[in-house]
């Protein structure tokens, strides 16, 4: 083996390694308890057309185990309907939708997880938490995002993982450890990009405030935008059932 050989040989490994590490970083750097946001999406069709909904955002646990609810308030044909996610380090997220009008929840199967939620273009699989275990990373290099100097990063779901998405691409901001976008690949084909901008410190975390999800096949894309945004907030666990969901209709 010659010298070069050897040195791509032994890199290999550590590049491996450092991607994880940064991916561990930006998990342990959004470390908190709960959260609560509210938002406004506003979703454009291929033809221009624009729609807009508002939901409550409510997030208790760690990273990879968490519970998570998100309720639609607005407009009044989704006002109630809701939606529990119980992550899972190691597997993919349980999911329920509640729908109010018919009083009725379902569980969203794994084979559902790749449609669209309620009209946005967030699919199911895209509102549960990436947790850094149940991918595998490679370090691709470094580009610039927006401005920022950024980490590429390849990351591609382990087999005990149940995926739409055979492969993301990560950018990793360097400076602050946060997200600047993530594209999401069905075979070879690019199906998903999320960006992530206005970035804030809130509570002394470093948070996007404004995701934009465009749906490449459909020519769509939704707008996300966070506000009145609480780390740590005075959340209770027996809130994050079927049974709370019902109730809370």
């Amino acid at each position: 083996m010659n010298r070069l050989a050897l040195a791509l040989a032994l890199a290999a490994p550590c590049m491996a390694q450092d991607a994880r590490a940064i991916i561990e970083q930006v998990q342990r750097r959004a470390s908190v308890n709960s959260e609560r946001y509210e938002g406004t999406l506003q979703v454009f069709d291929a033809k221009g057309r624009t729609s807009e909904k508002r939901w409550r955002y409510d997030r208790i646990g760690s990273a990879g185990s968490s519970k998570v609810v998100l309720r639609f308030s607005a407009p009044a044909e989704v006002k109630g309907v809701a939606l529990l996610v119980i992550n899972h380090h190691d597997r993919a997220s349980d999911q329920w939708m509640w729908t109010p009008a018919i009083q009725r929840d379902r569980r969203i199967a794994l084979q559902d997880r790749s449609t669209r939620f309620f009209g946005t273009d967030f699919s199911f699989e895209d509102l549960e938490e990436r947790d850094v275990d149940q991918y595998e990373y490679k370090l691709l290099g470094e580009e610039t995002i927006d401005g920022a100097a950024s980490w590429k990063i390849e990351s591609r779901p382990k087999q005990s993982k149940s995926s739409q998405y055979t492969q993301s691409v990560v950018w990793v901001r360097k400076e602050t450890y946060t997200f600047a976008r993530i594209e999401n690949y069905i075979k070879t084909q690019l199906a998903r990009r999320l960006n992530y901008s206005n970035l804030e410190r809130t509570q002394g975390i470093w948070t996007a405030r404004r995701l934009e999800m465009h749906d490449l096949r459909r020519k769509s894309r939704t707008v996300l935008v966070l506000e009145k945004l609480q780390y740590n907030a005075p959340l209770k666990d027996e809130d994050f059932t079927l049974q709370a969901l019902r109730r809370e209709s």
